[in-house]
């Protein structure tokens, strides 16, 4: 009956991730105040952590599968040749690169202090709250409204700069705070340096993808890799892997759908409350 339970819970943060990870409201926030609610805990050392980022991945393989046909295009044409420099594969895998470098920094060198003495549910509720009330100023301030520019996407012929590029990969530094969202991060990022909604929500699911991909790898190899796992636990990872993955796959679709037409700030104020309810049951002692 207990490994029953173990597997279900498994399920039930494969649920919660796939749903958040792409979502303005931090799915490692999310992770952290789940596990602690259903009390989430491995047969091994520090298999929680290790579940917590191979399930990334099952949310990260669903933005492969959404977006093979951008992928495969951009590797087809990587050198400039049939297609010009603009449009090869090549620039779009460098501006990625540009992006990534000031989230790799930062990560290296602060991932380890923030893991220490911010994931908590306190802290993280206390970080959704705050980055809620930031993503409605933001919005309300930056969000570009250009109607030509909201009907392109990264599909479309519409290119991100350096200067975009480093904009979005500083914010996208904010997300080490556990709470405070990647999705939400870049998203507000891109809304400072010129992109629509849309555009930006694309450019943050194709980032995710080297960001992710290697703080996942590097984590379960610090760890000690699968083979420290037991055969359950083994089973739990594929098992959140799998949810994660046919529920991102879903959200993903849906999120672009809801930004084409409507504002972000009905994510912000989930954040709100959701960010209350957690003060209050840990205030009445629940966590």
């Amino acid at each position: 009956m207990e490994n029953i339970i173990f597997v279900i819970k498994s399920v039930i943060l494969g649920i919660v991730e796939g749903i958040t990870e792409f979502l303005p409201v931090s799915s490692t926030g999310h992770l952290v105040i789940f596990q602690n609610l259903i009390g989430f805990k491995g047969i091994t050392d520090k298999y929680v952590e290790m579940y917590t980022y191979v399930i990334q991945l099952g949310a990260i393989l669903a933005v492969i599968v959404l977006y093979w046909r951008k992928i495969v295009e951009t590797l087809i044409n990587f050198f400039p040749g049939k297609v010009s420099y603009e449009k090869s594969g090549f620039r779009f895998w460098f501006i990625i690169f540009i992006a990534c470098i000031p989230g790799g920094v930062f990560g290296i060198l602060l991932d380890d202090l923030a893991e220490q003495y911010l994931f908590s549910p306190v802290t993280v509720a206390i970080t959704l709250f705050l980055g809620a009330l930031w993503m409605i100023y933001a919005e309300n301030t930056f969000k570009n409204k250009s109607a030509a520019n909201i009907r392109n996407s990264l599909g479309s012929d519409l290119k991100i700069t350096t200067r975009q590029a480093v904009i979005i990969g500083l914010f996208q530094c904010l997300a080490i705070i556990p709470g405070m969202s990647r999705s939400a991060s870049t998203i507000i990022g891109g809304w400072i340096s010129g992109l629509s909604t849309v555009a930006a929500a694309e450019f943050s699911f194709f980032l995710a993808i080297p960001v992710m991909v290697g703080m996942s790898f590097l984590k379960i190899f610090k760890i000690g890799g699968l083979l420290s796992l037991t055969h359950l636990e083994l089973i739990s990872l594929g098992v959140g892997f799998a949810v994660s993955f046919g529920v991102a796959l879903i959200v993903i679709e849906k999120f672009i759908s809801y930004l084409q037409k409507k504002p972000m700030k009905i994510f912000a104020v989930y954040r709100i409350i959701f960010a209350v309810v957690v003060l209050i049951t840990g205030f009445l002692g629940i966590f």
